[in-house]
C-alpha cells in the first residue's frame, strides 16, 4: 500500500445511491465492504461524512432559515450518516468509533484529537460527525482540518465522477480530465473540487487530494495502493 493513514471524504449524497432522499442500505454496505477490505491490509482510515442526503443547510438558508440554525441541523444529519456507516462496518467485524464535534455522549464520543489518533493506531476506523462544530463551514473544510490534525497522508474525495475536468463532462463531450493539478490552479479557476477554505488548508499542510469515482467497485482499494484512478490535487497540471 502506498498510504498507511488516509482520510476518506464521503458526501451525504454518496449514501443516497439512486434514491431521491435518505440512505440506501445497499450502498452503505458496499462502501463498508470496500473500507473493510482496505483496513484489513493494515491501513489506518478516518472518514468524514456529509449530510446532504438528509438536510442541506445552504438550501434551507436560501429558503429563509437562519444560516447558523440551518448549518447546525445539517451537522446533526451528518451524525445520522456516521452512525449508519458505523453499524455497517461493525457488522463486518471492523471496530469503529464515531466522534462528534457537537457533544452527543449517548451515541458518540466527543472529538478528541489524541483519542482519534490512538483509535487509528489500534486499527479502528474513526468517523468524524457534526462537521467542525461550527456553522458556515462545510464538511470539505472539516475533512481538510481533521486530515491535518491526525497527520493523514492523503484525502480521498469520493464522488460520482472519475476526476476533475476543465468543464462539465455531462454537458461537454469534449471536456478534458486532469491527471493532476496544483492547489493554485484549483483555486484560481474555481474548479469546485472542494471549497476554497479546504483547498487552502490542504495547500498549507501539503496534503494531496485524490478525487475519484466512488461508484466503481474497488476504487478505494486502488487509490490506497497509489494507482491512478482519478485526479490528484497537489502535484503539477497534467491533462489526460
Amino acid at each position: 500500500m502506498k498510504y498507511r493513514r488516509v482520510l476518506l471524504k464521503l458526501s451525504g449524497e454518496a449514501l443516497m445511491g439512486e434514491l431521491g432522499y435518505g440512505i440506501d442500505p445497499g450502498v452503505v454496505q458496499d462502501i463498508a465492504a470496500e473500507v473493510a477490505e482496505v483496513v484489513g491490509e493494515s491501513v489506518q482510515m478516518a472518514i468524514v461524512v456529509g449530510g446532504g442526503n438528509i438536510f442541506r443547510g445552504i438550501k434551507a438558508s436560501a429558503a429563509g432559515m437562519d444560516r447558523a440554525t440551518a448549518d447546525y441541523i445539517g451537522m446533526i444529519a451528518t451524525v445520522m450518516n456516521a452512525m449508519t456507516l458505523q453499524d455497517a462496518l461493525e457488522q463486518m467485524g471492523i471496530p469503529t468509533r464515531v466522534q462528534t464535534a457537537i457533544a452527543m455522549q449517548e451515541v458518540a464520543e466527543p472529538y478528541i484529537r489524541r483519542r482519534a489518533i490512538r483509535h487509528l493506531e489500534k486499527g479502528r476506523v474513526v468517523i468524524f460527525g457534526a462537521g467542525s462544530g461550527n456553522p458556515f463551514f462545510t464538511t470539505d473544510t472539516t475533512a481538510a482540518l481533521r486530515a491535518a490534525e491526525i497527520d493523514a497522508e492523503v484525502i480521498f474525495k469520493a464522488t460520482k465522477v472519475d476526476g476533475i475536468y476543465d468543464s462539465d463532462p455531462h454537458k461537454n463531450p469534449s471536456a478534458r480530465r486532469f491527471q493532476s493539478l496544483t492547489y493554485s490552479h484549483v483555486l484560481t479557476h474555481d474548479l469546485r473540487v472542494m471549497d476554497s477554505t479546504a483547498i487552502a488548508l490542504c495547500k498549507e499542510n501539503n496534503i494531496p487530494i485524490m478525487v475519484f469515482d466512488l461508484t466503481v467497485r474497488g476504487n478505494i482499494h486502488r487509490a490506497v495502493k497509489g494507482e491512478s484512478v482519478g485526479t490528484i490535487v497537489g502535484g503539477f497540471c497534467e491533462v489526460s
